[in-house]
C-alpha cells in the first residue's frame, strides 16, 4: 500500500507509530471475520451492509456510558462523518454498551453517524480486540482496546490505527489522512 506523503507525515507525528509492537486484529490486508453486532434496532449487520461505495470506517470503542476518553472521540468523530461519506465511507462505532446505553448518548451528543451494539462482545471476541486486563468479575468485561478499521465493501482490511493506551485516540484529520493515503 503506497502512502500519500501527509499520512506519512501524520503517521510519523501520530504516537502510535512509535507502538509498532502493538498491532491489535485483523492485519491490514486481511480479511475482517463477520459482524455479530446489532444496530440500534436490534438488527443484524454486515460489512457490506455498513460500507459506502468505497468501506466502512469501524471504531470500536470501550463505553459510551462510562468512558470519557470513548465519549470525547465519538463527539470528536461527529467532524469526519461528511468527509468521510465525500470519500464514499460510512464512519460506524461499535461498543460493548446496550442498545438504551449507545442511542441515549447518540441522541444527547447529537451523533450524526451509526452505533452498534455487541453486548456479548462477539465481535470484539472475533476482530481478538477483547482488553484482556479485564476479568470477568469487572464492569468492563468485555471491552475491546481502541481501534479503527477502515474495510472495504468486500471485507478487508485497507488501514487499522490503534493505540497501546486507552487515553490517546487518533484526531480527526489522522483518520481522514488514512482513507486518504489508500489507494482506490
Amino acid at each position: 500500500m503506497k502512502l500519500a506523503p501527509l499520512f506519512a507525515a501524520l503517521l510519523l507525528a501520530w504516537p502510535a507509530a512509535a507502538a509498532a509492537a502493538f498491532d491489535p486484529g485483523p492485519a491490514v490486508g486481511s480479511r475482517v471475520p463477520p459482524i455479530s453486532a446489532r444496530d440500534l434496532a436490534g438488527k443484524p449487520v454486515t460489512v457490506a451492509g455498513l460500507s459506502d461505495r468505497n468501506g466502512v470506517v469501524l471504531v470500536f470503542v470501550r463505553s459510551a456510558k462510562w468512558c470519557p476518553y470513548c465519549q470525547k472521540q465519538l463527539i470528536d468523530l461527529k467532524a469526519a462523518k461528511a468527509p468521510l461519506a465525500e470519500r464514499g465511507y460510512r464512519l460506524v462505532a461499535l461498543s460493548y454498551d446496550s442498545p438504551e446505553v449507545l442511542t441515549r448518548f447518540a441522541e444527547q451528543r447529537e451523533i450524526p453517524y451509526a452505533f452498534l451494539s455487541d453486548t456479548g462482545s462477539a465481535t470484539i471476541d472475533a476482530f481478538k480486540l477483547r482488553d484482556p486486563q479485564y476479568k470477568p468479575e469487572s464492569f468492563a468485561y468485555g471491552v475491546p482496546v481502541p481501534a479503527i478499521f477502515v474495510i472495504s465493501p468486500r471485507g478487508v482490511v485497507q488501514a487499522k490505527l490503534a493505540e497501546e493506551g486507552y487515553k490517546t485516540r487518533p484526531p480527526v484529520d489522522v483518520v481522514l489522512a488514512a482513507v486518504d493515503g489508500l489507494k482506490k
